[in-house]
């Protein structure tokens, strides 16, 4: 699968999940743009890592959870490149916190970075992406479907997340542009600490039917695949990457009942 002349756009790109896909994308041939907010130091050198694969990148700040900074981001990318072949949305934040303790800052802050930020991006993608086609992958996780501790409002906004990859995937279709979603389970990166308990890679290996935790590469590759010509055809999809874990607790909830 290649993906050489292709230029890419990761959010969140520095770190975890998007520094692999960044790597990944540019394993295969394409230029990659790293979105950053907070971390420039680790963006840098996720884009130096790039560049020794022998392709181009560019790092480019923006809280992709104001408007205002995704126009800056996107206007910067269309007066220096002119165009953009792939979208990743990636980039991702929320609230761990009980039901009773979320109130309106936390709701907005979390659909703004993780939704809303999706279709904004997608908005100014496709424009760039005209006449040529493209490919745009949000990255989702198993909250969508299935109720985690203190994950409300991270669920919530990546089950928005999902649905919003359907309907941008029927309205772009015309437009050559696929669009779909990669949901993980939770995956070995930084911010699993954040949301879940100390010791949770360790259980983790016993309740994935692989036998391991997701690592960041894992999904790196789906979204790589559903970025290439071998995945036309996949339109408006979620794509569970979770080494089986759904499937086993829909199986054990079979048993219960």
């Amino acid at each position: 699968m290649s993906l050489e002349g292709k230029l890419a756009l990761v959010t969140g790109g520095g770190r975890g999940i998007g520094k692999a896909i960044a790597l990944k994308l540019a394993s295969q041939g394409a230029d990659v743009i790293v979105n950053f907010f907070r971390h420039r130091d680790t963006a840098q050198e996720t884009a130096g890592e790039i560049e020794a694969l022998g392709v181009k990148a560019e790092t480019v700040r923006a809280n992709v959870g104001d408007p205002a900074k995704i126009d800056e981001m996107f206007d910067t990318i269309s007066t220096k490149f002119g165009r953009l072949d792939i979208f990743i949305s990636n980039a991702a934040s929320g609230v761990g916190r009980p039901i009773t303790e979320l109130d309106v800052k936390a709701w907005e802050w979390t659909m703004d970075i993780n939704a809303r930020a999706l279709l904004l991006c997608s908005q100014r993608a496709a424009k760039l992406m005209s006449g040529r086609g493209g490919k745009i992958v949000s990255i989702s996780s198993l909250g969508s479907s299935f109720v985690l501790p203190n994950y409300t409002l991270v669920g919530v906004s990546k089950a928005a997340l999902e649905a919003l990859t359907r309907y941008l995937a029927i309205e772009f279709a015309s437009q050559n542009i696929c669009v779909n979603a990669v949901a993980a389970s939770a995956v070995e990166t930084e911010a699993l600490k954040f949301y879940f308990k100390e010791g949770m890679a360790q259980e983790g290996h016993h309740l994935t039917p692989a036998g391991r935790m997701v690592a960041p590469e894992d999904v790196a590759n789906v979204v790589s695949f559903l970025c290439s010509e071998e995945a036309l055809m996949i339109r408006g999809q979620t794509i569970v990457v979770d080494g089986g874990t759904s499937v086993g607790l829909l199986a054990l909830a079979g048993k219960g009942g």
